[in-house]
């Protein structure tokens, strides 16, 4: 078995909540914005934002070329794909429709979703399934999530999960379970926690950071302004910040990072605007990236930010003191994570402009 850096999955029992069908029966198809009910029993939409009447179709053509993901083929994903088959196992790759795929799995990378592939809010930049689990829960998650880590023999994972407004502490008790089972299975893998936000409760937050991750990470995920109607009204961006700064005040050997999309509208004061905030809250790492609309259902994009401008966004972030700023197109808050602390843009170009147009 080769010795992955960052392979990431969830159980099938935890992820692949499609149409409720009988024994042996194939499951119908489910169509994009359209409800349909779990294997657990309870209704949700597929990809997260119900279809609606006036769709705008043509925004999801004419990406630039710079927008050109790898395919998703080659011997590492093919090793990738059978192996999550195999132990009957799902990833988060699959579930938000991340563009990396191909690359990633290439590189024996992906991403861990815990408490289900089932989401209790409905961001509209978000693909994730949305719904109400009515608290449902795999008791045996930790368990089965340690023994995929060790049989894969993982240096680093990344976890994140669906947010569980459904449960009282949102789930941090589950969550903390996972990240105590990892550390006691396999002492030797770093763990990142991509969480949450928990709505914001000190102790939840609390419970979280003490079992044990080496990075907690919570996206801002857009600017202030386009906080409504980007993501779901339970978020928020200042309560995003409050729950970074706590991971910090509470732990503070922990890393924080956050992540931005870009392409929403945003204006470039209100980029920096942004970083300051993170910074204040004493973030330590800040992934860049390029919204891309995951259904015509979804938010459309409002520009295409170049590589340039984005080596120039890294640029400002690393004059802000952000010990690492993550900037690329197709950069994701997970992608290359593993690498995010060597300090070099997890291997993407910077060029000797980055740092210009400093506002």
């Amino acid at each position: 078995m080769s010795s992955f850096q960052g392979i990431a999955i969830i159980s099938d029992a935890s992820a692949r909540a499609g149409a409720s069908t009988a024994p042996g029966a194939a499951a119908p198809p489910v169509r994009s914005g359209e409800k349909y009910r779990t294997a657990q029993g309870f209704s949700a939409i597929k990809d997260g934002i119900k279809a609606h009447g006036s769709v705008d179709r043509d925004a999801l053509l004419g990406k630039p070329r710079w927008l050109r993901a790898p395919l998703a083929a080659g011997h590492g994903y093919e090793f990738v794909r059978r192996t999550v088959r195999e132990h009957r196992l799902a990833t988060v790759c699959e579930e938000a429709k991340c563009p990396n795929i191909g690359e990633c799995w290439n590189a024996g990378t992906a991403t861990i979703m815990l408490m289900g592939a089932v989401c209790t809010r409905a961001c509209r930049f978000c693909a994730v399934d949305t719904g109400n689990p009515r608290g449902w829960l795999d008791a045996d998650e930790p368990a089965n999530l340690a023994e995929s880590v060790a049989l894969l023999r993982l240096k680093y994972v990344v976890l994140t999960s669906v947010n569980r407004d459904d449960l009282a502490d949102g789930g941090a008790a589950h969550y903390a379970k996972c990240i105590r089972a990892i550390k006691q299975r396999s002492p030797g893998t770093a763990v990142e926690a991509l969480t949450p936000d928990f709505q914001g409760v000190a102790r939840d937050v609390h419970t979280v950071v003490q079992s044990g991750p080496d990075v907690f990470a919570q996206n801002l995920e857009t600017v202030r302004r386009l906080t409504h109607p980007v993501r779901d009204p339970r978020a928020g961006y200042a309560q995003t910040l409050a729950v970074l700064a706590m991971a910090k005040g509470q732990r503070a050997q922990v890393l924080t990072k956050s992540s931005l999309m870009l392409g929403l509208g945003e204006s470039e004061t209100e980029i920096a605007e942004c970083m300051d905030d993170l910074r204040a809250a004493g973030v330590d790492i800040l992934t860049l990236g390029q919204y891309l609309r995951p259904t015509a259902h979804h938010l459309r994009v409002e520009r295409y930010v170049t590589p340039e401008q984005f080596e120039i966004y890294r640029g400002w972030g690393l004059e802000r003191g952000f010990r690492e700023c993550v900037s690329g197109p197709l950069v994701r808050s997970s992608y290359r994570a593993e690498q995010a602390l060597a300090r070099n843009n997890v291997g993407l170009t910077v060029p000797a402009a980055a740092g210009r147009g400093y506002p």
